[in-house]
């Protein structure tokens, strides 16, 4: 798949004359909460992650999270929430005390969905078996643990701090801590990789026996050491090897693909991320974090946090840094970037319901993209080809006016 363009700087064909209805629902709603401090700043990292310090101010962190949250508190009312994601960063850098009272604090502003998945991201050089039972105590149910890779050439390459026996430990200590659900991230495309040191490292991720692998290539992100600094990659031709082998590989294991770059067992997707792709509402608190959120008269709105923590802990500085109504002309690409990574990709009638603009108003592009073989040719449903999922930005251009 091919970067996609800013979705600021496209128009999108028949959209600015298509009016916006109020919506007949609101869309399910998260939270998302970042941690921006990481033990070192890994080269290929392109997110808002910061070196911590030997005394990370929690107490502090935790009081103006709470206090971001209530500044978007007017926006959500009557609402609850379906799920939590604790991202960064290392947000298991966090002690389960901290963790613990800035969950209290959310649902005693909002309330908590009976069966809310709540998900915290950590790597395996930050796994400790008692911090992580108390986790489990705090009512977070699901772990997404940062892998990469389980070679120690590799890890040394990526600059990441654990060994490849503490990322098999730190599996079995998930399990241990109670934690039934729990997906591993790994990456693949690393610098001088081979086909089989691929598949080694995916076989070794399923022989933990995750609910759900997190499979992605390593791309060279601008402002990153690698960017700056490029390592010697794999040539496409193994690229594409690597990428073909490894997805029949979990196939055969049972987990299916349900986005890009996402595989779970079945009954078992990451519910917060699906609420991404097919534009759910999300709440997001925590320096440099993002929001979205719908209001019942068609208005769509983005949000993001001052990204520097050292000004987001800052009294006398603003929380939100920015904030953007959506246009008729970015509702569109906006919603078709997020549900085309779906392999399924959803249903036709998500589209006026989550937008506010009638399905007609896609009629042109969509049928380019089904004459040109990149959407499937199903009027129940907005779904990408085989084809179009590996060339989705030539999908969405099809939109374009």
């Amino acid at each position: 798949m091919t970067d996609n363009p800013s979705a600021s700087s496209l128009i999108i064909g028949g959209a600015a004359s298509s009016p916006r209805a109020p919506l007949p629902t609101l869309p399910p709603l998260a939270l998302y909460i970042h941690i921006p401090w990481c033990v070192r700043k890994c080269p290929y990292c392109d997110f808002n992650s910061h070196t911590a310090s030997p005394v990370l101010p929690e107490q502090e962190y935790v009081d103006a999270l709470l206090a971001d949250l209530d500044q978007d508190l007017h926006a959500v009312y009557g609402r609850e929430i379906s799920s939590i994601f604790f991202g960064g960063g290392t947000p298991s850098l966090f002690s389960a005390e901290a963790l613990g009272r800035l969950l209290k604090g959310v649902e005693q502003r909002i309330p908590f969905a009976h069966d809310i998945e709540i998900t915290l991201e950590a790597n395996p050089g930050t796994f400790e078996q008692e911090k992580f039972v108390a986790y489990r105590k705090l009512g977070i149910n699901r772990l997404s643990i940062g892998i990469q890779s389980f070679q120690q050439q590799k890890l040394e390459a990526l600059g990441r701090i654990h060994n490849g026996d503490e990322a098999v430990r730190a599996a079995g200590m998930a399990r241990q801590a109670g934690f039934d659900n729990f997906n591993l991230d790994l990456m693949h495309g690393l610098p001088d990789q081979s086909l089989d040191d691929a598949l080694s490292d995916l076989r070794q991720a399923i022989e933990l026996k995750p609910t759900h692998i997190s499979w992605y290539q390593l791309t060279l992100e601008p402002n990153t050491v690698f960017w700056n600094q490029p390592p010697v990659l794999p040539e496409d031709d193994t690229l594409w090897d690597i990428q073909e082998a490894g997805q029949a590989l979990l196939a055969a294991h049972g987990y299916a693909q349900y986005e890009v770059s996402a595989y779970a067992q079945p009954g078992r997707p990451a519910r917060h991320n699906l609420n991404y792709w097919s534009f759910g509402d999300f709440i997001g608190i925590g320096a440099g974090a993002h929001g979205k959120l719908s209001h019942p008269d068609g208005r769509i709105v983005r949000t993001w946090k001052t990204r520097l923590p050292k000004d987001y802990l800052n009294p006398a500085k603003s929380f939100q840094a920015g904030e953007k109504a959506l246009s008729n002309d970015e509702m569109p690409f906006e919603f078709l970037m997020n549900a085309l990574r779906l392999t399924a990709g959803v249903e036709s009638r998500l589209y006026p319901e989550r937008t506010g603009l009638p399905l007609e108003s896609l009629a042109e592009g969509r049928a380019a993209a089904e004459q040109s073989g990149l959407l499937q040719v199903e009027p129940s449903r907005l779904a990408a080809t085989e084809r179009g999922q590996l060339f989705l930005n030539d999908l969405l251009q099809k939109f374009l006016s």
